[in-house]
Parts: structure tokens; C-alpha cells; sequence
């Protein structure tokens, strides 16, 4: 695969929001064309498997946001800080009540690459705020772009009406999704780095894919174990009662909710 910085060369003196996009370029493709995000673009997804994507999204928003908020003010994060436009994090307890109940917060359930993704912004929020840009870029405008295609799918597929449920993909504070996505790049792109900043950015974008990426390969196990399993599980009590089927499985829901995660990220940010 050809590098970073390599693609960083070809991409020179470009905005750094088309280096960005030129750089995770072969990780959209990759991300784009899981079969998981292929499946959930034909409408096939259940409530159970919506319910975990939200708890992922929760757990990987609020340790952007609370980033974000803890970081306003640094000069690289605060041409692109948007909270009233962009933040997520109280949709997302929206949809999680309208599911989960008032009690919500006690039924959060996420997969361990999730937190390693929850880790990474902690740990850069702390130590290279700078960062942070490639994964609100990456988050935001994938949100404004897919997100929006995705919304409606989840509408439609589990049957809800309005925005409940599906208050994640509505974005009230922006009237025009593609002059905000304009306003947004070009605020991103006036942000002052050094050479080095820079590519430690563009790298910083194609590791926040590479978190997704890996989270689809973890996936793709937990689905082959959890398969041969309920397999051989069937035909054990065959003639007994009636066996457990996958989506019964609290291994097979924890996978899909990581994977429905995924499709997010490819469908959105290749709309850029």
C-alpha cells in the first residue's frame, strides 16, 4: 500500500482537507466495500442491531466532544469547533432513551475496539490536540454527508416516524449540509501547521480509519465463531427444543452493532 507521505507528495500544496481525503483514499474503499455496509444500504437491519450502533456512536462521541470542549480554545481546534451545528453527543441520548428507556445509561454495551478508538482521542486530547481536526473532520462531515443517506434507511427499515429514534442524523443547526461542509473545510484549511503537524494530521486520519478497519476484522471472527457455535449448537438440541437462532445471540448483537458502526464511516466520509 503506497504510504502517507508518499501520498502526501503527490497531494502537495493541496488543502489539507484534500490531503486528508487523498491520504485514507484506499481505507474508503476498503471500508466502503464490507459487505456489512453493503447490507445496510439494501435496508437490512434490525432494531437490534441499530440499538448497539448507537452505543458504540455514544461511547466514541462523547470522548470526541468532551475533547473538543476541553480543547475550544487551542488555535487548531477552534477554527473547527461547531458545538451548537455539529455536536452529537445529545442526539445520541435521545435515540438511546427512545430505545433503552430513562434508564439508558446502565445498558451501554460496547466492543473492546471501541474503547481503544475512545482511548486514542483521550490520549490526544491530553497530549497533541492538533489531531483532533483529522478526527472531527473524519466524524462530522462523514455525518453531514452518508449520515444523512443512512438516516433514512434506518427510517424506513425499523419503521419510525419523525426523527425519533433517528435524532442522530438530523442536524437542525445546519440549513445547507453541503455550503456548511464548504465553510467547515475551508475553516480547516486555514488552520496554521508546521510540516511536521501537518503530516502527523494526515496520518492521524488514516489511523482513524484503521481503528474502524480493525474493529470489521475483529467483526469478521467474531462472526465465524459465533456461526460455527449456533451450528453446532442447532444441531445438539435438534430434537429437543427449538435451538437459539443468531440474532437471539448476545455475541452475534455485540458484533453487528460494531460493524452497522463501520458502515457509517465508509458511506459518509467517501461523500466529502
Amino acid at each position: 500500500m503506497e504510504s502517507t507521505k508518499s501520498k502526501q507528495r503527490d497531494s502537495t500544496g493541496s488543502d489539507l482537507s484534500e490531503q486528508i481525503k487523498a491520504v485514507t483514499k484506499d481505507s474508503h474503499v476498503r471500508a466502503e466495500n464490507t459487505q456489512l455496509m453493503l447490507n445496510y444500504q439494501k435496508g437490512q437491519i434490525t432494531q437490534t442491531q441499530y440499538k448497539l450502533l448507537l452505543c458504540s456512536l455514544y461511547e466514541i462521541y462523547r470522548a470526541l466532544e468532551e475533547e473538543l470542549d476541553r480543547n475550544a480554545d487551542h488555535p487548531a481546534v477552534q477554527p473547527v469547533y461547531f458545538p451548537q451545528e455539529l455536536a452529537r453527543l445529545e442526539s445520541l441520548e435521545l435515540d438511546r432513551e427512545h430505545f433503552f428507556g430513562p434508564h439508558w445509561r446502565k445498558r451501554i454495551t460496547v466492543p473492546a475496539a471501541t474503547h481503544r478508538y475512545a482511548q486514542r482521542l483521550r490520549e490526544i486530547g491530553k497530549n497533541s490536540p492538533n489531531l483532533l481536526v483529522a478526527h472531527a473532520y473524519t466524524r462530522y462531515l462523514g455525518d453531514l454527508s452518508g449520515g444523512q443517506v443512512l438516516g433514512k434507511i434506518t427510517q424506513k427499515s425499523l419503521g419510525l416516524s419523525g426523527i425519533k429514534g433517528i435524532a442522530f442524523f438530523s442536524f437542525p443547526g445546519v440549513s445547507s449540509p453541503n455550503r456548511f461542509k464548504q465553510l467547515y473545510r475551508s475553516r480547516m484549511n486555514s488552520i496554521e501547521l508546521t510540516d511536521k503537524q501537518r503530516q502527523e494530521v494526515l496520518d492521524e486520519a488514516s489511523r482513524a480509519f484503521e481503528f474502524n478497519i480493525e474493529v470489521f476484522d475483529d467483526l469478521q471472527k467474531m462472526l465465524s465463531i459465533t456461526e460455527e457455535a449456533s451450528s453446532e449448537k442447532r444441531s445438539d438440541t435438534a430434537s429437543q427444543s427449538q435451538p437459539r437462532t443468531f440474532s437471539n445471540s448476545p455475541i452475534l448483537q455485540f458484533a453487528l452493532g460494531v460493524g452497522i458502526t463501520l458502515a457509517t464511516v465508509g458511506m459518509g466520509v467517501y461523500a466529502f
